[in-house]
């Protein structure tokens, strides 16, 4: 329930909690949550990753996520549904106990992802990513290039949707906990994605290049607090290489 609070949905004055939280609820119930053209689509994403995940759980959880996403793209029609939404709505649907508030915590969260891939392209972030995965990591990107693997691809995915699709549930809820205390989560994704990709690398590299492939699109149980501090001192190394070469021009 913290997330509500870290992603400004509910205000920390307690004084007013109890009307915001009324008020999100009645604007929540007035959407537009019946079945349309996409529902078929957005049905079949949730069963697939509900097969995948296997979590077990009280509440009708396909139409949480039925009713959570349909509301949010009746209500914003200039984003336009992608099947990456259940994997986004994930840790929301399984963290927040009343649907308005998972909503709305889904809400922020596509609307931030959107808002920064449209002032920087995933073609700009990915070359940006290959860059410093280039130089931070440069034995692991010289053996993708030998076995021919298209960390492009995963690349894409990763900045996009936030791990949401590589990392199991629990990881990425873990890893969502420290992004949102930080305001600018979205800037350090990418040393993130580094962080994992430099953790594993040993076993990376005792594989082909359709081994990598299933390990980098499913990626195995990570201890999270260790991604993070790797991600922190890689974020740290590179800053230091800037400053240093700025100092010699």
């Amino acid at each position: 329930e913290v997330w509500l609070y870290l992603l400004g949905i509910q205000e920390a004055d307690r004084s007013k909690e109890v009307s915001t939280q009324k008020q999100r609820l009645q604007d929540y119930e007035q959407i537009d949550k019946e079945p349309n053209e996409m529902t078929k689509r957005v049905r079949g994403e949730i069963s697939r990753y509900l097969r995948k995940t296997k979590i077990e759980s009280s509440r009708n959880i396909p139409q949480l996520f039925e009713n959570v996403i349909s509301a949010f793209c009746n209500h914003n029609h200039r984003v336009e549904y992608y099947a990456a939404m259940v994997n986004l709505c994930a840790p929301f649907i399984y963290s927040i106990k009343r649907e308005c508030d998972t909503a709305a915590c889904f809400e922020k969260m596509i609307i931030t992802l959107d808002d920064h891939f449209s002032y920087k392209s995933i073609n700009e972030a990915v070359a940006s990513f290959m860059t410093l995965f280039r130089t931070c990591i440069p034995d692991l990107y010289s053996y993708f290039e030998e076995e021919e693997v298209d960390i492009k691809e995963w690349a894409a995915s990763a900045l996009q949707f936030v791990l949401s699709r590589e990392l199991s549930l629990e990881n990425t809820m873990r890893l969502w906990d420290t992004y949102f205390a930080m305001p600018d989560w979205i800037e350090v994704h990418p040393y993130f994605c580094l962080a994992i990709l430099r953790h594993l690398k040993e076993n990376l590299e005792e594989l082909e290049q359709s081994e990598i492939r299933t390990m980098l699109m499913r990626l195995p149980n990570l201890d999270m607090d260790q991604i993070i501090n790797e991600a922190f001192n890689i974020r740290h190394e590179i800053m230091e290489r800037q400053i240093s070469e700025e100092n010699i021009f």
